[in-house]
């Protein structure tokens, strides 16, 4: 995925959310630091083509984000998974698959691989309102793999989880970041974790630290003991700005 010097504003009369904003997503899991406000979501939003830039492309293999071929390839994951109650775990990968473009057997033959890759076979026949909030998490993310993404763009996906949720959901993002690249937001350094490959930080629509999760690590003094390495580390680049 190519972000190609994009500008992005809400209304006229505001300043750029983005301007002129260029990035290119690497192989693996990435996570995407930054404070709220930073840009973070609307940058989600550009690169799953749920907004449009007002200068720039987006494309993923020279294919637009306009186009429903973009589309199919890229799974985002917004910040609030709603579910719905009248709908099984397996109902609802299937009819967000078919709303993907899938045919309605296509996406019920699918969904139940879907629901294995995050863990969630043993749940398919429940009530998306009976699940816990780390399985609807989990469950959104089965949705954007059900048409075979390659890209998954998650915003703030373990907000709100404990830390036994939180700690499930990033050993099913590490299995997926084998064959499927991976961009996740977040404000807390905590979901950082030695399981990311890759650190960007955004600060005010800008690009702050960009590069593998050791070079970040490594920003942190010396003298900071393991367990927070990855918070000196952002307090580091956040001080530089």
């Amino acid at each position: 995925m190519i972000i190609d010097h994009v500008t992005y504003t809400y209304r006229r009369w505001a300043g750029p959310v983005l301007a002129g904003f260029s990035y290119q997503l690497p192989d693996g899991l990435t996570v995407l630091l930054g404070p709220n406000g930073a840009g973070k979501s609307t940058l989600l939003k550009l690169a799953a083509g749920v907004l449009h830039p007002n200068k720039g492309a987006v494309s993923l293999d020279n294919v637009p984000s306009t186009t429903p071929a973009y589309r199919r390839d890229v799974g985002w994951l917004p910040q609030h998974v709603q579910p719905m109650p009248q709908l099984t775990a397996h109902e609802y990968v299937a009819y967000v698959g078919w709303l993907k473009g899938m045919t309605t057997r296509e996406a019920d033959k699918q969904a139940p691989m879907a629901l294995d890759r995050v863990n969630l076979a043993g749940q398919a026949r429940v009530k998306t309102h009976r699940l816990s909030g780390g399985q609807l998490r989990r469950l959104g993310i089965a949705a954007t793999l059900v048409h075979d993404s390659r890209i998954l763009l998650l915003d703030e996906p373990t907000a709100g989880l404990d830390p036994a949720q939180r700690r499930d959901l990033r050993t099913v993002l590490t299995t997926l970041a084998r064959d499927v690249r991976i961009l996740m937001s977040t404000h807390d350094t905590g979901d950082l974790a030695e399981e990311a490959d890759h650190v960007t930080v955004l600060t005010s629509g800008t690009i702050t630290f960009d590069g593998p999760t050791s070079e970040f690590l490594a920003l942190a003094p010396p003298e900071v003991v393991e367990g927070r390495r990855a918070e000196a580390a952002y307090a580091s680049v956040a001080g530089a700005v």
